[in-house]
């Protein structure tokens, strides 16, 4: 007990020679204002940038692009997280400093840790950073179908570090974002189906094109793919003993192999009421 009232007695008598001191307290006075600035000026960077994410956000609604909802308030949630984290972080170091602490030291164990974990984890570091230029950029989105490669199917997730894709015939090739260097994206515009009719050439070349732009016409009503009423853009070769005719019909995005097999179909059916020989049909 002694030692305790002793202990307490000397603090007191020093913070009455020196706290007391009009120098002392117009120093502490003005580190106290100053770290209430910091601590303002970090909450108001903070709000600044959430602003600035909701913004982002909202703009990517707006994108043609189709894309996961969910996956976007994640990448929102993440990105405040990181600001976050990086201003108070920045503001507890300048109040650290207004008290006196020397951050000399800390600041170099800091760096010489980062720059060690930087060399360990570059192909990390690249397939995030890669990550969120595909997320911010809308290069593609969850649902569209792509090529990366040789790889080619439905996008079903992009993550921070990977990407997902699923081929028609069903493999998911799991790809990291680092190696991702050309992507070609079949979902952003409309397709096209075309289909190449090629019949005799002693036919009657007006009577098949008339057959062939109402019968495109008619498969325009079986089908919602369809968003422009297709097109015969009439003899594309002239051959010794055939000819060839070519039918091209705008489809929604990755719907144009649907529509050329419907197209194939109803014109076979229709060129062989008329008694029109086809020699071959095919499209893309």
């Amino acid at each position: 007990m002694a030692f305790i009232t002793n202990y307490f007695t000397s603090l007191t008598q020093w913070i009455s020679e020196h706290v007391t001191k009009p120098e002392m307290l117009a120093s502490i006075f003005w580190i106290i204002v100053k770290i209430i600035v910091i601590f303002v000026a970090g909450k108001f960077c903070i709000q600044i940038a959430n602003k600035t994410i909701s913004h982002m956000m909202i703009a990517r609604d707006k994108s043609p692009l189709k894309f996961d909802r969910r996956r976007s308030n994640t990448i929102g949630s993440l990105l405040h997280n990181l600001i976050t984290y990086t201003i108070n972080f920045i503001c507890i170091m300048l109040i650290l400093s207004q008290v006196g602490l020397n951050l000399g030291p800390l600041l170099a164990g800091a760096g010489v840790l980062g720059l060690a974990i930087g060399f360990g984890a570059q192909s990390l570091v690249k397939d995030v950073i890669t990550g969120f230029f595909i997320i911010f950029e809308d290069q593609f989105g969850v649902g569209d179908v792509i090529q990366i490669d040789q790889f080619k199917g439905t996008v079903e997730e992009i993550g921070i570090r990977v990407t997902r894709i699923k081929s028609w015939t069903g493999e998911v090739h799991i790809i990291p974002n680092g190696n991702i260097k050309q992507v070609t994206n079949f979902s952003t515009y409309n397709s096209l189906a075309v289909v190449d009719v090629t019949v005799p050439n002693h036919l009657d070349i007006d009577q098949a094109t008339q057959i062939l732009k109402d019968t495109a016409k008619h498969v325009q009503t079986l089908t919602d793919n369809i968003v422009k009423e297709p097109e015969v853009l009439g003899v594309q070769v002239v051959g010794s003993a055939d000819l060839k005719i070519r039918v091209i019909a705008e489809c929604k995005p990755t719907t144009q192999f649907n529509v050329t097999r419907l197209l194939n179909v109803e014109i076979k059916k229709q060129l062989d009421m008329s008694q029109i020989e086809v020699i071959n049909l095919g499209g893309s």
